[in-house]
């Protein structure tokens, strides 16, 4: 059997990687222990270095016991060990829009480069929310640190976390400023969805095995369901979800990406441009929101009150800072068609929402039903057709239904599925889907992440969408309320006929 680990163990370069923010939650919650993990791993270079960047104070010895307060207290791991991860952590105290700390910064980069050995590649990780962005980036070209030799040697690059931009014109002003410092190649817009085993094996499901290949088309495919349902409410990110709404949040990042594994056609090779040119080419295939039916083709929701489990949770517009008569969409449901050959004709149905019955990420590819239906006097009723289940979370399985027959004396036909399931195939190599994006940003693979002209296209198709729902004469008309603890409004059914069935 292949060794999973065997694609970490193509060279790391040494470097540097620095987190703005490093104070903040994010790096908290995510960034330290996906380090602490690769390197207890052995997948960080045997050269490298952290240097923590934010406004807090602190000196070196004060932010290697923040970090320290980070890693699972579940890692039973050796303490030398864990010191000796400490010690290449630094930090850097910097206003994010000080020239001059930006220049202490570099000078600060220069030493630690010089003790560590890390040959001047540098990772900028911009753990920050997003209205920083211009701002940082800017500095870093401004102060020289954008600048590298070439791709390969003394790299500088720049990581990014969604959202990217709010709609259309601040995604091309996001990308206007980035540009003036960064060179494309340099940028990694992260998508930490796409680093999850069973995202990625979309494709190697796909395009490796030939059986299923030639049946992925209008031909023998009815519909395609992608869902992202979450059982948490909006929690503590009220300020910033009241802005977004779930179009925002989960379709414009998220669904689209899910939406073009599942739609791509197969890529000349198996590296980063080339699959992110086709993929690009979904996004630009998408039948423009506009020349659709309007609201016809969407069905927004809010949670009320209701139950998850045996705990009683409020609706939104009783969370706290959410406005009492707030129209922010915490549920959609979006029927789109891709106008190309393989497609045409084919409806994707996206779904995403907050406050369901359970957590669940999935992709259902549903057949057609079989041209001539022999079988009616047996069953004397429609038979299932074939069904395809791609479970991304919680759930990582693959399972396929398809007609039987009963052992017995009659001819009985009934529903079997064949399954496959992740966690019997032996212990997780990658604990987070961060750890993954971090290998990528240092090996400078950006086949997770997304490209300029991708984000353009789905904003162009989205924007529509958003001015639709935020500047329609009566919004509240369009605003389905539905129960917490259930599959959303019931206005989904109406759209997406197997919708009940699917989120069984």
């Amino acid at each position: 059997m292949p060794d999973p680990n065997r694609g970490t163990g193509r060279h790391l370069p040494p470097c540097i990687i620095v987190v703005f923010g490093a104070s903040g939650d994010l790096a908290m919650r995510k960034l330290f222990p996906a380090l602490y993990h690769l390197y207890s791993g052995g997948h960080l270079p045997e050269h490298f270095a952290i240097v923590g960047c934010s406004r807090t104070e602190f000196d070196d010895s004060g932010f290697r016991d923040h970090v320290r307060d980070s890693l699972p207290s579940s890692d039973n791991g050796d303490q030398d060990h864990r010191d000796a991860f400490l010690r290449s952590a630094c930090y850097q105290q910097l206003k994010y829009d000080n020239s001059d700390d930006y220049m202490a910064l570099s000078r600060r980069l220069e030493s630690v480069g010089a003790f560590f050995g890390t040959q001047g590649n540098t990772l900028f990780y911009l753990a920050v929310p997003p209205q920083l962005y211009p701002e940082i980036s800017t500095r870093l070209g401004q102060s020289g640190l954008a600048q590298e030799k070439d791709r390969t040697r003394e790299w500088s690059r720049v990581v990014l976390e969604k959202p990217f931009g709010h709609d259309l014109e601040s995604a091309k002003t996001l990308s206007d400023v980035l540009h003036r410092h960064f060179d494309e190649h340099q940028i990694f817009r992260i998508d930490h969805y796409l680093a999850k085993e069973t995202v990625q094996n979309v494709l190697m499901f796909r395009f490796a095995n030939t059986i299923f290949e030639p049946l992925w088309n209008r031909n023998y495919i009815d519909y395609v369901g992608i869902t992202a349902a979450e059982t948490l409410g909006v929690e503590k990110r009220a300020g910033y979800y009241e802005q977004a709404g779930v179009l925002r949040d989960m379709f414009q990042n998220h669904m689209m990406q899910l939406l073009s594994l599942v739609a791509m056609e197969p890529p000349a090779r198996f590296q980063d441009e080339p699959v992110r040119d086709d993929k690009t080419k979904v996004f630009r295939s998408l039948r423009p929101f506009e020349l659709q039916g309007k609201f016809s083709d969407l069905v927004l929701g809010q949670y009320a009150a209701g139950r998850i489990g045996d705990q009683n949770v409020p609706g939104y517009r009783d969370e706290e800072n959410v406005a009492p008569d707030s129209l922010t969409p915490t549920y959609a449901l979006l029927r789109s068609y891709i106008d190309n050959w393989r497609w045409q004709g084919v409806p994707f149905y996206i779904c995403s929402g907050k406050r369901l019955t359970k957590k669940l990420t999935r992709v259902i590819i549903q057949f057609k039903d079989v041209p001539h239906a022999m079988f009616r006097h047996i069953l004397g009723e429609r038979i299932s057709s074939n069904r395809l289940i791609l479970g991304i979370q919680p759930d990582e399985v693959i399972n396929l239904t398809f007609q039987a027959k009963i052992p017995g004396m009659n001819n009985i036909l009934r529903t079997v599925t064949m399954n496959f399931d992740y966690n019997q195939e032996g212990k997780t190599v990658i604990k987070d889907a961060y750890e993954k994006v971090l290998m990528d940003c240092l090996l400078g693979d950006q086949m997770l992440f997304w490209r300029q002209d991708a984000v353009r296209l789905c904003w162009a198709y989205l924007t529509p969408i958003l001015e639709l729902c935020e500047s329609c004469g009566d919004r509240a008309k369009h605003l389905n309320f539905y129960p917490a603890g259930g599959w959303g409004p019931e206005a989904a059914a109406t759209l997406y006929p197997d919708y009940l069935k699917d989120h069984a």
